[in-house]
C-alpha cells in the first residue's frame, strides 16, 4: 500500500516505514550468510575462502544495482511527493529500460573478465578454481539482482516497505534450504551454493516486478503515459551515477584491501570472510535504514516541506542508534561464537582473524550509523557532490591506511583502517548537512 511520508510525526512515520526495511535487509543478507555458512560448514575452509574472495568482486555489480535503486527511488519519491503521477510512471518505465541495457553490458564484461579480476586481487591458487566458478554463476544472476533492487526502490518510493519484506523473507528461507539441498544431497560443492542463490533471487525478482506493475495500474493518470523520457533519465542518472560511483569505488577499494589480505594466506582470508559478512550485515542494515531516510527526505523535498527533513534526520538517528546498541554488544560479547558458526574447524588463524576484526570495528558502529543516516539526507535532497566527497574520503583513507598499517601491524593493521575512515568521513557529512536548505527553518513537531 502506498504511503505519504509528508504527513504525520516524523518519528512515527519513519519507524513504521523503516522497520520493515530493516527486516528486509536482514533476510537479504541471509543470502550471503547462507552461502558462507554452507560453504564453510559442509564443504570446507577453502570453499568459505573462495566464496568470500569472489564476494568482493560481486559487490561491484551490487554497487551498480544499488545505484539504479537509489536513482529511481529518490526521483520517484520526489514525484510522488509532488503528486506528479504521470511523470512517476514514466520514470519507472525509463529506469527499467536503462537497467536492461546496463545489465547486458555488465554481464558481458563480467563473463569476459572474471578470471582476470581474480588474478588481479592475488587469489591463491588453492581457491582460484572455486572462486571463478562461483563468480561466473553469480554473473548470470545479475538481471535478477538489478531488477529486484529497482522494484524494491519503487516500493520504498511509494512509501511501501512491507511488500519487499515478504518477498525477501520467503526467498531467503528458501535459499537456505536450497543451499543445503544442492550441497549435501546433490554434492554440487561451491556451484550448488551459487545456483541456489541464483534460483531464489530469480523467483523473488519476478514476483516483485509483477507486484510493481500491479501497483502502478492503481495510480490513476490522464492520457497515455510515455514509456521513456530523456529528461527523466538525466534526472535519475544525476542521483544514480554518483551512487553507483560511490558503491563501485567502495567495492574497488575493498578489492584492493582484499588483495592485501590475500597475501596473508587462506586462513586469514577465511576468517576475514566470516567477519566481514557479519560486519556487512550491520552496515547494510544501516544503509537500508538510511535509504528510508532518503525516501522521507525526497518526498518532503518534493512537497516543499523542508522543516520536516531536519526532524527526519533526528528521528532516523534515534532509530538506527537503538539498533546499534544490541548489535555492537552482540559482536563484542559473542563474536567468537558467531565467527565459529561459519567454520568447519572453529580454531586457529581463521577464528582468531574474524574475532579480532569484529572487536576492532564493532565499537565504531555508532559513528558509521551517524554518517550513513546523514548521507541519506544528503542523497535525498540532491546534495550529491557533498555526499560523494564524504564517501570518497572514507574510501581513500581505508585503502591507503590498510596498506600502510598492514606493513607495521600485519593483518590487524588492515582492520584498524575501518574506524579511522568512518570517523573522518562522518565529520565531513555532518558539516555538509548543517549547511543544507533547511538551515534556520522553524520546526513544527506536529507537521
Amino acid at each position: 500500500m502506498n504511503k505519504d511520508l509528508t504527513v504525520g510525526r516524523p518519528d512515527t512515520v519513519l519507524r513504521r516505514f523503516c522497520l520493515p526495511l530493516f527486516g528486509s535487509v536482514i533476510f537479504q543478507q541471509l543470502y550471503n550468510l547462507a552461502d558462507s555458512f554452507v560453504a564453510g560448514r559442509y564443504i570446507g575452509e577453502q570453499a568459505l575462502a573462495a566464496v568470500g574472495n569472489s564476494y568482493e568482486i560481486t559487490l561491484i555489480f551490487i554497487a551498480f544495482a544499488f545505484g539504479c535503486n537509489i536513482g529511481c527511488s529518490v526521483t520517484v519519491s520526489q514525484l510522488f511527493g509532488a503528486k506528479r503521477h504521470r511523470d512517476l510512471k514514466t520514470a519507472v518505465y525509463t529506469t527499467i529500460i536503462a537497467t536492461a541495457v546496463l545489465c547486458a553490458v555488465l554481464m558481458t564484461a563480467g563473463l569476459l573478465c572474471s578470471g582476470a579480476l581474480l588474478r588481479l586481487i592475488h587469489t591463491p591458487d588453492d581457491i582460484f578454481a572455486d572462486s571463478e566458478l562461483y563468480l561466473r554463476i553469480y554473473i548470470w544472476s545479475i538481471p535478477f539482482v538489478f531488477f529486484y533492487n529497482v522494484a524494491n526502490g519503487i516500493f520504498s518510493a511509494l512509501g511501501d516497505s512491507k511488500t519487499p519484506f515478504w518477498f525477501l523473507a520467503c526467498s531467503s528461507v528458501a535459499n537456505i534450504g536450497a543451499d543445503i539441498l544442492f550441497v549435501k544431497a546433490f554434492h554440487m560443492g561451491v556451484a550448488g551454493v551459487a545456483w541456489a542463490t541464483l534460483i531464489c533471487q530469480g523467483i523473488s525478482c519476478v514476483l516483485a516486478l509483477v507486484f510493481v506493475f500491479r501497483r502502478l495500474t492503481q495510480i490513476k493518470t490522464e492520457g497515455r503515459t510515455p514509456l521513456f523520457s530523456a529528461h527523466l533519465l538525466r534526472r535519475i542518472a544525476f542521483i544514480a551515477i554518483p551512487s553507483m560511483m560511490q558503491q563501485s569505488f567502495i567495492s574497488v577499494g575493498n578489492i584492493v584491501i582484499q588483495s592485501v589480505i590475500n597475501d596473508f594466506g587462506s586462513g586469514v582470508i577465511a576468517g576475514y570472510s566470516a567477519g566481514v559478512k557479519l560486519n556487512n550485515l550491520v552496515i547494510t542494515s544501516f544503509t537500508t535504514l538510511a535509504n528510508g531516510v532518503s525516501n522521507f527526505t525526497a518526498q518532503n523535498l518534493g512537497a516543499g516541506r523542508l522543516a520536516r527533513i531536519r526532524q527526519g534526520h533526528r528521528a532516523g538517528l534515534k532509530l538506527v542508534w537503538a539498533l546499534t546498541v544490541p548489535l555492537c554488544a552482540l559482536y563484542l560479547l559473542c563474536g567468537r561464537y558467531l565467527v565459529a558458526f561459519f567454520l568447519e574447524s572453529p580454531n586457529g588463524t581463521a577464528l582468531d582473524t574474524g574475532v579480532i576484526f569484529l572487536r576492532i570495528v564493532a565499537p565504531f558502529y555508532f559513528i558509521a550509523a551517524l554518517k550513513l543516516v546523514t548521507d541519506g539526507v544528503l542523497r535525498g535532497s540532491n546534495m550529491m557532490g557533498k555526499f560523494m566527497a564524504a564517501t570518497f574520503t572514507d574510501l581513500v583513507l581505508r585503502v591507503v591506511l590498510a596498506k600502510l598499517l598492514s606493513m607495521r601491524f600485519g593483518a590487524t593493521g588492515i582492520w584498524i583502517a575501518w574506524p579511522i575512515g568512518w570517523t573522518v568521513a562522518t565529520v565531513l557529512s555532518i558539516t555538509f548537512y548543517h549547511f543544507g536548505a533547511w538551515r534556520g527553518l522553524r520546526e513544527d513537531a506536529q507537521e
